[in-house]
């Protein structure tokens, strides 16, 4: 009898609706599809510059990874998802993304880096601003390269390479995170 009733348990809480988190009045999905795998919100959070909130990150991997280490290694698709909060220039927007990857990377890692890092600086230019509302999506596909999104909308062509994916995430998951409070929300950590 007790097994019955722990079965009817577990499919009923297997029923309910996933909750979406909320960061800054942004929602993220509990599970995203990216290709032909389901990812699953490994951990969302704030991006602060001094009092200002910048924008809200959402982190997807294929299963979840409390573990930074982990989640950059974990095999498979991975998607950042960011939804801007105030209007930034996207040059400066790019040049911060370089900056977090030169903070996490060797001086040889990042010289093989540096053509993609342009590549990734070149789409970003071409927006002119990442304005307050724009979503703009990191696909990490591996062996096809990461798709950059705005708003829906592929931009550019993939930039190759695994290891570039793995450089995007150290800006937010290495030893040098661009915040260190928003590297343990998207990993799921308490705060």
């Amino acid at each position: 009898m007790a097994i019955r009733i722990l079965l009817t348990l577990m499919l009923l809480l297997a029923a309910l609706p996933l909750r979406a988190a909320e960061v800054a009045g942004v929602k993220f999905a509990d599970r995203a599809q990216a290709g032909a795998a389901e990812l699953v919100l490994n951990g969302a959070g704030l991006r602060k510059r001094f009092v200002f909130q910048v924008y809200a990150m959402g982190l997807y991997l294929t299963g979840k990874r409390p573990v930074a280490a982990d989640a950059i290694a974990l095999a498979g698709p991975k998607r950042i998802a960011i939804h801007m909060l105030r209007d930034v220039d996207a040059a400066e927007f790019g040049e911060a993304l370089a900056s977090g990857m030169r903070a996490n990377h060797d001086e040889a890692a990042m010289k093989a880096l540096e053509p993609r890092i342009a590549q990734l600086g070149a789409i970003m230019e071409e927006l002119k601003e990442a304005k307050k509302g724009m979503s703009i999506v990191l696909d990490l596909q591996p062996g096809a390269g990461t798709v950059v999104s705005v708003d829906g909308k592929a931009r550019g062509k993939p930039i190759a390479g695994d290891d570039f994916a793995r450089a995007l995430l150290r800006i937010w998951l290495g030893d040098q995170p661009v915040q260190d409070d928003l590297k343990r929300a998207l990993l799921g950590q308490p705060q």
